[in-house]
């Protein structure tokens, strides 16, 4: 399957909505809401309530999804960002950073198996991210474990020609800008490992305006998550509910090019998520850039 977004005009935007903001809805009925809407794609997370990554027959299972979105034209990004899918008592764990090998490796499976499945799919990137800090941990420690960690990941994302997206996220070790650019020359650079931009992440943390954060990041961008949020608080919410001015975060995202999807990101309001997946396009799509409006 092609991975390449379709073509359009240079300053398109692309939109998507997670579906870990529509765990209440089976599969195939959020991606049938999202194609409805006219959303562009959907970033979807791996986990037991949608395409289970632990479950028997996950290839045949994933080859009747990428028939789905083949069906809706819909495109994909696979998120990691499950909450519990490997362990039903620590939430996001184990990390890239535990301190237990044998949980590190288990973290690693999981990474890969989103490769291969993101392959199968036809997605345009894997979502990563780092994990927090383990107490007593030192900094040096912590990188070096995340290299060594991401190492048969890189390989095999580059392999499979998937980007790596890693995503920097409040309270991880990789938190900000300023981390990805350290952890980036510190694995040498490789071309296949970009980054997921959390527009919410850039008003909650960065020191930066976030549309500065967004032509910052524009040489790694391989996905692009979005929701409303307010400055030092780590809360994903609707749109209008935070306190970031859309307009010329938009306006600087599309004059990047980047033709990836662009995934509404709200996780803690899946009972409401058909509505929000509703009301969440039509903000964005009044506040994009004239010229951007996707078919």
């Amino acid at each position: 399957m092609n991975r390449t977004p379709p073509a359009g005009p240079a300053t398109g935007l692309r939109f998507g909505y997670g579906t870990n903001g529509l765990t209440d809805l089976r599969l195939d009925d959020a991606l049938g809401l999202l194609a409805d809407l006219g959303y562009d794609g959907v970033g979807l997370t791996l986990d037991h309530m949608h395409l289970d990554p632990l479950a028997p027959g996950l290839a045949a299972r994933t080859a009747r999804v990428a028939r789905r979105l083949d069906s809706l034209g819909l495109t994909a990004t696979v998120e990691t960002g499950a909450r519990y899918v490997l362990d039903p008592r620590r939430k996001h764990g184990p990390s890239l950073l535990d301190p237990d090998p044998r949980a590190r490796t288990a973290r690693v499976r999981l990474l890969l198996t989103a490769v291969r499945t993101a392959a199968d799919l036809g997605a345009h990137a894997v979502h990563c991210f780092s994990g927090p800090t383990p107490p007593g941990t030192g900094p040096d420690t912590a990188w070096a474990r995340l290299a060594a960690a991401l190492a048969p990941v890189v390989e095999a994302a580059d392999a499979a020609g998937v980007p790596l997206a890693i995503e920097p996220e409040p309270g991880h070790l990789l938190a900000t800008l300023a981390d990805f650019h350290h952890f980036r020359a510190l694995v040498g650079s490789p071309g296949v490992l970009g980054l997921t931009l959390d527009i919410g992440h850039c008003r909650c943390l960065e020191p930066a305006p976030v549309a500065d954060c967004v032509r910052e990041a524009a040489p790694w961008l391989r996905h692009v998550q979005i929701e409303d949020m307010r400055r030092g608080v780590h809360e994903h919410l609707p749109f209008g509910d935070g306190e970031i001015d859309f307009p010329p975060v938009l306006d600087a995202l599309a004059a990047t090019g980047y033709r990836g999807l662009t995934v509404v990101e709200l996780p803690r309001h899946s009972h409401a998520g058909p509505e929000l997946a509703r009301s969440s396009l039509s903000f964005l799509r009044a506040r994009q850039p004239k010229g951007s409006l996707t078919a």
